[in-house]
């Protein structure tokens, strides 16, 4: 926590600190970003010059903290296969705000649970001298 809050951290640094992703990670959500247009897993490998498997375990990284959508597109002959782009970023704040409210809450009632724990302690001291 001490060393996140002694950084210069840009906003890109929120997708490490809050979410816990990857230098990879990042680059994958910027490269869908930047473009016009939905991409595929084999798109974003291309742009971020990895493997598909490695592109694809970063995608769903990024599926689960909410930062991009799926898409399914179909074929006319049969079949389909997906397509990813991301969220808008006025979602993604407002989840990212809410989550560090929640964290913020959680850590003041910790914060008190230990004051009250250790003033009784410290109190029982007190009283025995």
């Amino acid at each position: 926590m001490s060393e996140y809050l002694q950084q210069d951290m840009q906003c890109e640094g929120l997708l490490e600190c809050i979410h816990g992703l990857k230098q990879l990670d990042k680059e994958c959500f910027r490269a869908l970003v930047e473009s016009e247009e939905p991409l595929t897993i084999d798109e974003v490998a291309d742009r971020v010059d990895r493997e598909r498997s490695t592109a694809y375990r970063s995608i769903q990284r990024l599926l689960q903290a909410g930062f991009i959508q799926k898409e399914q597109v179909n074929y006319d002959q049969g079949g389909y296969y997906h397509v990813y782009y991301p969220t808008d970023p006025e979602r993604i704040a407002d989840d990212m705000q809410r989550m560090l409210n929640d964290w913020y809450a959680k850590m003041g009632q910790l914060i008190q649970e230990f004051e009250d724990k250790y003033a009784r302690e410290v109190d029982g001291l007190a009283a025995e001298s």
